[in-house]
């Protein structure tokens, strides 16, 4: 979702300090500005179909744009792939309207690394970031920690819908990935798309099938109340490929946008399990469950409340082990820039609108 419920051409980023406050109607204005400017005039894929793109591995002090399938288990300081028994993921939305993008995306990667780092080392970890601008992807690959731990999927806005903004995957890199694929939804008003990965969940063994793999799609469903509605063909679209015969199990997360009534059931409507749920969340517990509001600017947080916006979605042969909500207070430490973002209307200088949702699934046998 964007800060008061806005759509992403309503955000801009602002990367220094503006020359005067700026009110939140001017960011409103130049963003609209700037996502007109940036839209894709031609794109090489076909919207609702999978276009596959490549993911990046850092090797000998680069990052090496990799096809999905190839073996890389020989690159010097990576470790031999390994079929997952257990997958901790972590989703967040990083709000791109405030100012200040890289401190924000910076303390949002370290914040992440603590708590990665203080779970069990053996279960590796998958984290989806959704709206991220290009200025975003420049920090993410060039932190030390990332580079160190995960594969990427994007190292700028090339295969994103949107000419400004977008999502992005980081795969451990005791993982194999053997498919990197995004779906471009025809119906949005927003440039949303799905980016899917799957993992392989092992090798062909003699006179035995292949086995199937461990699929994930990292989406942010369109956002607002408005018709035609978007986000059930949005989602029923991504539940299809969550369903193939062709995969073990499936999960989703993202900012999901769930703001109405009918988004309570669109899970279920799709043949898919709410981890939250599954863990015994109650949907109308807001302290316990909702995900957006909280670290909203006051007005907006008056205005809208808070909601469970932000949710993990499943399928297949997964069980979900446990879920939580993580990033609560974590704000950015300049104070310069505390004292910027505070003047906009917020209680504190949080890093985004959004607490992310972290879930520990274990893969079960065929």
């Amino acid at each position: 979702m964007f800060s008061s419920l806005l759509t992403p051409l309503q955000r801009v980023l602002h990367s220094g300090r503006p020359s005067h406050e700026p009110s939140m109607d001017e960011l409103v204005k130049q963003s609209i500005a700037i996502v007109e400017q940036r839209k894709k005039a031609a794109v090489p894929w076909v919207p609702d179909e999978p276009h596959d793109q490549p993911y990046y591995r850092w090797v000998d002090g680069g990052w090496q744009a990799t096809k999905p399938g190839v073996d890389s288990s020989g690159a010097a300081g990576e470790p031999k792939p390994a079929a997952p028994g257990r997958l901790a993921l972590y989703s967040w939305n990083i709000d791109f309207m405030l100012s200040y993008g890289d401190s924000r995306m910076l303390a949002a990667i370290r914040h992440l690394e603590e708590l990665c780092s203080a779970q069990a080392s053996e279960i590796p970890i998958v984290i989806f970031f959704s709206e991220c601008l290009e200025s975003d992807l420049k920090v993410i690959t060039s932190d030390s920690y990332v580079r160190e731990s995960f594969h990427v999927t994007d190292l700028n806005r090339q295969y994103w819908q949107s000419g400004h903004y977008g999502t992005t995957t980081l795969v451990d890199k005791r993982l194999a990935i053997q498919a990197c694929f995004r779906i471009h939804y025809s119906k949005t008003r927003m440039e949303r798309d799905g980016l899917f990965v799957d993992l392989s969940l092992g090798t062909t063994q003699p006179q035995k099938p292949q086995q199937k793999p461990l699929r994930l799609c990292n989406t942010h469903l369109e956002s607002l109340a408005l018709d035609p509605l978007f986000r059930p063909p949005q989602l029923a679209l991504c539940a299809r490929h969550m369903h193939s015969p062709d995969v073990h199990a499936s999960i989703l997360a993202g900012d999901l946008n769930a703001i109405q009534d009918f988004d309570k059931h669109l899970h279920s409507d799709n043949e898919l399990k709410d981890a939250y749920l599954e863990m015994g969340g109650s949907e109308d517990d807001a302290e316990a469950g909702h995900t957006w509001g909280q670290q909203a600017a006051t007005a907006q947080r008056e205005r809208f409340g808070t909601c469970r916006m932000d949710k993990v979605l499943f399928c297949g042969k997964v069980t979900c082990q446990s879920f939580e909500r993580f990033g609560v207070d974590v704000q950015i430490q300049n104070e310069r820039e505390r004292e910027d973002i505070v003047r906009l209307g917020f209680d504190k200088p949080w890093i985004t609108d959004h607490l992310g949702v972290k879930a520990v699934f274990s893969v079960d046998a065929e």
